[in-house]
């Protein structure tokens, strides 16, 4: 909602990195479902009493108010929604990655509200399911979808012949899926191919492939960028 002086009012978002700006604030990377990315600066928020401290939180929905038109906005108020349970261990490791994809691969300004409810359903999901990978593997192809990257999964590229379960193929970046007659891109199999696009990564061979195979897409995406908390989830799974 849009009123006078360029201030946005009451506006859903998520905070997706926070980090202390000047004395007393804080810099905000925020999601909003209606205008995508931004930063904000909430001034004062580092006070000791400030009602800002305990809201911004990462995770949590807020309603967020702000004003200014620059590259950075200032916020006015924040208000807690409620709703979302609280992230812990290794779901919480998670969310900072899903975090970190966003703030890498979101332009600034640019609304995406099916991926912004997906994302928030995704945050449901690690807070009450187990299996995290898979809702990794869910999150990851949606967002590529709604970001204009959507991966055919279940028709050869070239001959558009569908993927046959029972056959083995080659990804390759930016072509897709073609036949496994070659030594470049990754090998998978009809299965994981099939499994991916159902969303179902319950066989362990399709979990294992699909992983890697998503690895090689945002690689390409991030353009060899390397993801902090995916580095430290895969130290942690060592210990």
């Amino acid at each position: 909602m849009t009123t006078r002086q360029n201030r946005q009012q009451d506006e859903l978002a998520f905070v997706l990195h926070s980090h202390p700006f000047r004395e007393t604030s804080l810099l905000l990377d925020v999601y909003s479902r209606e205008h995508g990315r931004l930063a904000i600066v909430a001034r004062g928020a580092r006070r000791p009493r400030s009602a800002l401290r305990g809201v911004l939180m990462s995770f949590q929905p807020l309603r967020l108010s702000w004003f200014g038109k620059g590259e950075v906005r200032t916020l006015h108020s924040a208000d807690w929604q409620g709703g979302q349970p609280y992230l812990q261990g290794t779901a919480l490791m998670c969310g900072f990655y899903l975090n970190e994809l966003l703030i890498n691969l979101l332009a600034r300004d640019d609304a995406h509200q099916q991926l912004f409810d997906y994302y928030q359903a995704t945050l449901y999901r690690l807070a009450h399911e187990t299996d995290h990978a898979a809702t990794l593997r869910c999150f990851e192809k949606h967002m590529l979808q709604e970001l204009g990257y959507a991966l055919e999964l279940e028709r050869e590229a070239v001959s558009a012949r569908a993927v046959q379960q029972e056959l083995g193929y080659r990804y390759i970046v930016e072509q897709g899926v073609l036949p496994d007659d070659g030594d470049t891109g990754m090998k998978v199999s009809g299965k994981t191919l099939l499994a991916m696009a159902a969303d179902d990564y319950s066989d362990p061979v399709a979990a294992q492939q699909s992983k890697q195979l998503m690895r090689m897409l945002l690689g390409h995406h991030l353009g060899g960028k390397t993801l902090h908390t995916r580095e430290l989830i895969k130290d942690l799974q060592k210990l």
